[in-house]
């Protein structure tokens, strides 16, 4: 039987997204000219560097438990192809790039549904039933990977749901892989809390994160992963950098002098860093309001540069218009909008509901010089090229629910 394949979601990469930080560009351009290859896994003072990272944030490591990738995806590929065989579980929605990579190492996926309450990781209850379900049918379930602050949904998970869900996954011996790309983001840092499963259960938690997230541009490619400090996670570890050894996937010198300047957090990077969650937050908000002042329902937007609409309350009225599946919907709406969204069929939601994830990164606008603009006013908002983008978002859900059905 030949293997059917969903097509990629619209890659947020393909964007120039925002300007390069200036100072990160320095670090790049100053190593351009070292020819000699970086050591697969990270140079010992790019791993130093990660540990900084992942201990100003309550995680204490040592380098020897750091693996440095040319991004996410072939970091999650090598973990994957390495952890002992079984089946991976996945909440749904859950990021795109996810299901393919779980499928290339002849693994085989299943989504459980995420709670009310946010997206990233599985409803506790529907969590242990799928456990039970894939047991019943001979699999073995092996690995759950989650995401507290979330691609698609644009949420991040409570503390209390978290310790849930990592809670049951441990009793049933599930490696847990956090996927925290998006965990520094969060559009209102002193409102909401935002935890590791690190620091939860230490001992069976890969963290992974690609600094695309908000540290470095999608064109630089660079992902960390911290592994646990066990001879499980040793092991593991010894198999990843195996593998990502036999594919000569290291970084450029260039790229990884940027990510080290980047995780050593300077003021430029965390000021930056500061300004685009802002930015993001305030275009998310008002686009969220504008959603459901239309009648979509959408999880409230606290993270990352996404959110996640379900139209299904739309239904009667889209289906007047021919649109009865996600993927209808995203191709009306990519007319009238553009790549900036994805039907939530690209996500691991049945192509029959009528979800879709959009993306906020060109509410901020088209040129760099206005992106630049918006991370440096205290509210986006104001700026009329930003305005008018919003205007523009609103009038295309408007025009597809409200007007006159082709005949």
């Amino acid at each position: 039987m030949q293997r059917q394949w969903t097509a990629p979601a619209p890659a947020d990469r393909d964007d120039g997204g925002l300007p390069v930080l200036p100072e990160l560009l320095d670090s790049f351009v100053a190593a351009a000219g070292h020819t000699a290859p970086e050591p697969v896994g990270g140079s010992a003072g790019l791993r130093s560097a990660a540990c900084g990272y992942w201990s100003r944030r309550g995680l204490w490591t040592d380098p020897e438990h750091v693996v440095v990738a040319p991004g996410a995806e072939p970091l999650l590929l090598a973990l994957l192809a390495s952890a002992p065989g079984g089946d991976v579980l996945l909440p749904r929605p859950c990021a795109a790039w996810y299901a393919p990579l779980v499928r290339l190492v002849d693994r085989r996926a299943h989504h459980a549904p995420v709670p009310a309450e946010c997206g990233g990781l599985p409803d506790p209850f529907a969590l242990l039933e799928i456990v039970r379900r894939i047991r019943a049918e001979g699999g073995v379930p092996r690995v759950l990977l989650l995401s507290a602050a979330d691609d698609p949904t644009g949420t991040v998970a409570p503390p209390e749901l978290l310790h849930e869900v990592c809670e049951a996954a441990v009793a049933e011996g599930l490696l847990i892989v956090s996927d925290e790309t998006w965990r520094d983001t969060v559009h209102h840092p002193q409102g909401t809390v935002l935890l590791s499963p690190a620091e939860m259960s230490p001992e069976n938690v890969i963290v992974l994160s690609d600094l695309a997230g908000a540290f470095t541009p999608g064109g630089w490619p660079a992902a960390i992963a911290r592994f646990p400090a066990t001879e499980r996670g040793a092991e593991l570890r010894g198999r990843v950098l195996s593998l990502l050894t036999a594919v000569r996937s290291g970084l450029p010198a260039p790229i990884a002098a940027a990510a080290a300047y980047a995780l050593d957090e300077p003021e430029p990077v965390r000021d930056r860093m500061a300004a685009a969650a802002r930015a993001h937050g305030a275009v998310a908000a008002a686009a969220y309001r504008a959603l459901t002042a239309l009648g979509a329902l959408a999880r409230p937007p606290q993270a990352g540069r996404h959110l996640y609409a379900d139209l299904d309350e739309l239904r009667g009225v889209l289906a007047a218009r021919g649109i009865t599946d996600s993927v209808e919907l995203e191709r009306a709406l990519v007319r009238r909008i553009g790549r900036s969204v994805a039907g939530g069929h690209r996500f691991g939601d049945p192509p029959h509901t009528l979800r879709l994830r959009l993306a906020t990164l060109p509410l901020l606008g088209a040129a760099e010089e206005s992106r630049l603009r918006a991370l440096q006013t205290p509210d986006p908002l104001e700026l009329p090229h930003v305005a008018t983008a919003l205007g523009a978002f609103e009038a295309a859900f408007r025009d597809l629910i409200e007007s006159s059905p082709v005949t």
